[in-house]
């Protein structure tokens, strides 16, 4: 049998990118860093506790720090996000600097750097490239950058992901789209994703369950059935759900169920209190997405003719996760709130199994 890869996952959330690199077979984490304790339970309780540490990648010395094949990751964004300030300044946009140093220390073949779309637009994207430069700190790497939607690699789900490969075995530009018009495989949608899932969701709470990791407690493990969580809205909010189309949103309102926010805000914010559509992809599924304000999270479920025959709710944890590609053998730790979060800032698996399956042919050559 051919050597595992070994790769380390950085800023490794949950653990989706560990997820599709898993999928793609052949890869073997050594180590993964992730300094949110619910997050890292959640991928300590899928790929092991052992190569995890829970913590800040700064405080990790460097002779702690193994020999990779691969590193992946993506240094926190938010800095850079259009939901964020993108602020140059923004300490969290010095943590790619941790991710150089891993590099220089593992000395990868190929590393992989995720991050949102206005990441390559940045100064510190600019930054990044200059490193590579000769005297640089990623000097004998070439770098190639692409801003991949994932909904081209068979993620039922229109987000967007600027993506980096570093390599020192030759250049390696992005996989090529394969879902999509004019391709052999078609997008995937929403129904595809949850149109098996019950309608109505049995409870709204998380089981009562604890399991210790790092020596801390934390709620879970929960499988992937405990996440069909409904909530309990109010009959205003019913009253909205209910006028909502698919693909419509907020300008499907009456004027005397707009709040005010929204009565004197004419343009803008298209998505939100929206509708998911059956036979399209979701939008890009964010940490709130159990909020109908805050974006197109309505169950895609709407007979015009028929108003028994309407689901008016948001999208459960469990249909997030599925929309974000995860698979369902997948496990979580964590309240409600930080398995929205878990779910949300993750690297949809679908995507990231693209990119291992384009690099390992790449890195088997290279030996």
């Amino acid at each position: 049998m051919a050597r595992p890869i070994t790769m380390i996952d950085l800023f490794a959330g949950c653990g989706g990118m560990t997820s599709g690199f898993a999928a793609a077979k052949g890869f073997r984490p050594v180590m993964a860093v992730e300094w949110n304790l619910h997050a890292a339970a959640t991928y300590a309780a899928n790929f092991g506790e052992a190569h995890m540490r829970w913590g800040d990648i700064a405080e990790i010395p460097d002779r702690d720090i193994p020999r990779a094949d691969v590193i992946i990751g993506g240094p926190p964004c938010q800095g850079f996000s259009n939901l964020g300030s993108r602020n140059v300044e923004d300490p969290r946009n010095k943590l790619w600097k941790e991710y150089l140093r891993f590099v220089r220390r593992a000395k990868p073949k190929v590393f992989v750097i995720e991050n949102v779309d206005r990441f390559q637009k940045s100064a510190e994207f600019a930054l990044l490239l200059a490193e590579a430069q000769p005297g640089g700190l990623l000097e004998g790497y070439e770098l190639s950058d692409a801003l991949l939607p994932a909904v081209d690699y068979g993620v039922p789900q229109r987000r967007k992901r600027a993506i980096v490969i570093g390599s020192r075995i030759g250049r390696i530009e992005a996989p090529e789209p394969t879902h999509g018009p004019g391709r052999r495989l078609r997008w995937s949608t929403v129904h595809d994703a949850i149109a098996d899932l019950p309608r109505v969701p049995g409870t709204t709470s998380l089981p009562a369950s604890k399991t210790e990791f790092f020596g801390r407690p934390v709620p879970g493990v929960f499988k992937e059935a405990d996440l069909h969580l409904g909530r309990t809205p109010t009959e205003r909010s019913l009253l909205r759900y209910d006028c909502v189309p698919p693909g419509g949103g907020r300008f499907d309102l009456p004027d005397h169920l707009l709040p005010d926010c929204w009565r004197n805000k004419k343009t803008g914010t298209t998505d939100v209190m929206g509708r998911m559509r059956w036979d399209h992809p979701s939008l890009t599924i964010r940490t709130e997405f159990y909020k109908p304000e805050k974006g197109q999270y309505l169950h895609p479920q709407w007979n015009p003719e028929d108003p028994a025959d309407r689901v008016n709710r948001p999208i459960t944890h469990r249909e997030a996760a599925r929309l974000q590609s995860f698979p369902e053998t997948f496990v979580w730790c964590g309240s409600k709130t930080e398995i929205a979060r878990q779910i949300g800032n993750a690297v949809p698996p679908g995507l990231a199994e693209a990119i291992a399956r384009h690099l390992k042919p790449r890195l088997r050559e290279a030996g």
